[in-house]
């Protein structure tokens, strides 16, 4: 039952009599599975905000590396996970990645219960949480063979969005369940006020952090099995014709996998500071992640037996210009999206959680501001609106086109980026940061808004410019050259926070985001595009 041997939803009477049902059952249980992967992978955000209050003995900037971490490894595990499904099927994939997932939550409640847990532990279980991120290479290509490419947009943006909303789901539900013992274990008492979705918690008050591990637990395992029994994989030529036995698949599935956990430690080597890593200089990253791309290729293309042809057959995408003017585009959207999510509780605490003070002449950044908002009552709301305003993107998409829509928001990307800049410089130098929060906020939510749309834009546009058995690995690949952007923004912001120029970080974004404004327009809407508004 849970090999598809037919299976043409191009054809109207096969869609409705047989496709549609399947095809949304699959993308049902899809959903919640990419929902837990993504909380698994950002919640170092919100985990390492609690890890402040709670007293924690590692340095701020320490704990802006764990969050850079499952970014980094996540976005390179999305390099192999693009073509698990030709190889391994889409039920197999999904059921294995999302067991997976169960190794860094349990992970993660266990270490949070002793303070003097090293910071190379949390660094660990961080790089582990890269699986979270990698899963969503795989589940936009798996549903993508689901659906009629006149309905991809919607699909896609559902899949995509509502997955996208484990972001806002953990930044919700992790604070709320440190406030009571629901898996046992010794409470730890805050040192400095807290909060969750409906207020402050007081300094003094007893916490459950490790709980933020365990509550996923909860999710994984009765979405593992709903994986096994409810999923299909389409065993047609285009889609997974040749993935032998499940025991097999998930062979192949762990050795693409530890490819990726291999370029990405690699990585993380040469840019993180010692004693973990190199200490590269700040500029490094940018060939490092281009070395860690073609380095992952590379490996992959050196694998024997009967992976390689399969692979090869999905390499076609690289020699198509739209993968790679799209990997650029969907940077804007989604890696906005993911990189702003990672940061943005952190952002607020560092920002607005702190008086800005001259000492003797130098401005310090180290009084607690007891005025200032918290930022586990707000971190929550960016991620809620990009994510749920994603579908709706992918609608009015599919209504007037993509490429259209793209070059709107990036107008909007381009001015709220400035505003959030100016406030943000202006807070970054103020004894009352508070003040400016109103309008930061504000500002920061219409950028939140404005990716998600483009998340469901972009989406119909890679629908429409690849062929169907191209666009799927292009869907994935993209979506990993994007989600470097859950490490390089909480990385641009730490560096910009030490230098004292929290806005800097913000104008580059600005800058990259006209470039992409200039891309959208010559090829998908100017005189000379291929496709005309895709």
């Amino acid at each position: 039952m849970s090999d598809l041997r037919t299976w043409d939803v191009e054809d109207t009477k096969f869609w409705e009599s047989e496709g549609k049902k399947v095809a949304n059952r699959n993308l049902w249980i899809s959903i919640p599975s990419l929902l837990s992967g993504f909380a698994v992978w950002l919640y170092w955000g919100i985990i390492t905000v609690q890890m402040l209050n709670l007293g924690f003995g590692f340095e701020k900037a320490e704990l802006f590396t764990l969050a850079g971490i499952a970014g980094l490894t996540g976005a390179t595990l999305r390099i192999p996970s693009s073509f698990f499904i030709r190889i391994a099927g889409g039920r197999n994939t999904i059921f294995f990645t999302t067991a997976l997932l169960m190794l860094p939550a349990a992970g993660a409640g266990f270490a949070l219960q002793d303070k003097d847990t090293p910071l190379y532990v949390f660094q660990i279980l961080a790089f582990l949480s890269g699986i979270g991120g990698g899963n969503f290479a795989s589940s936009m290509s798996n549903i993508s063979f689901f659906f009629p490419k006149r309905q991809q947009g919607l699909a896609l943006g559902l899949n995509a969005g509502l997955g996208n909303a484990g972001v806002t789901t953990m930044q919700i539900l992790i604070p709320l369940v440190m406030t009571f013992g629901i898996f046992g274990g010794e409470p730890m008492i805050l040192e400095n006020t807290s909060g969750t979705l409906i207020g402050k918690i007081p300094a003094g008050s007893e916490t459950y952090i490790h709980n933020a591990g365990f509550v996923w637990l909860l999710l994984l395992i009765p979405l593992a099995i709903a994986g096994w029994f409810g999923m299909n994989n389409i065993r047609t030529e285009a889609v997974s014709p040749d993935i032998g036995s499940p025991a097999g698949a998930m062979g192949k599935i762990t050795g693409l996998l530890l490819i990726g956990f291999f370029t990405a430690a690699c990585g993380l080597y040469v840019i993180l500071p010692a004693p973990l890593g190199m200490g590269a200089p700040g500029w490094a990253k940018w060939p490092v992640i281009a070395g860690i791309l073609f380095s992952t290729i590379m490996l992959m293309k050196m694998i024997p037996g009967d992976i390689r042809p399969n692979l090869q057959r999905q390499f076609k995408i690289f020699e198509n210009k739209h993968t790679w003017v799209m990997s650029v585009i969907y940077t804007m959207t989604f890696g906005s999206f993911i990189g702003y999510s990672a940061g943005f509780a952190l952002a607020i605490k560092v920002v607005f959680g702190y008086q800005h003070i001259m000492v003797d002449g130098v401005l310090t950044h180290e009084t607690v501001n007891a005025n200032g908002p918290s930022a586990l009552m707000y971190a929550w709301m960016g991620p809620f609106i990009g994510a749920l305003i994603r579908p709706v993107g992918g609608w009015i998409a599919d209504k007037v086109g993509g490429a259209k829509v793209t070059q709107y928001v990036a107008v909007v990307m381009i001015a709220s980026a400035l505003g959030v800049a100016y406030f943000l410089k202006a807070a970054y130098q103020s004894a009352t940061p508070e003040e400016f929060f109103v309008p930061f906020l504000i500002l920061f939510l219409v950028l939140f808004a404005a990716t998600g749309i483009g998340n469901g834009s972009t989406f119909r546009t890679i629908a429409m410019v690849f062929p169907k058995e191209q666009a799927g690995p292009a869907l994935g690949w993209t979506s990993a050259v994007a989600a470097y952007g859950a490490f390089l923004i909480p990385k641009i912001f730490g560096e910009q926070i030490k230098l004292a120029t929290p806005e800097v970080a913000l104008y580059g974004f600005a800058v990259f985001y006209a470039v992409c404004l200039v891309l959208n327009w010559w090829y998908y809407l100017g005189p000379k595009a291929e496709f005309k508004n895709p």
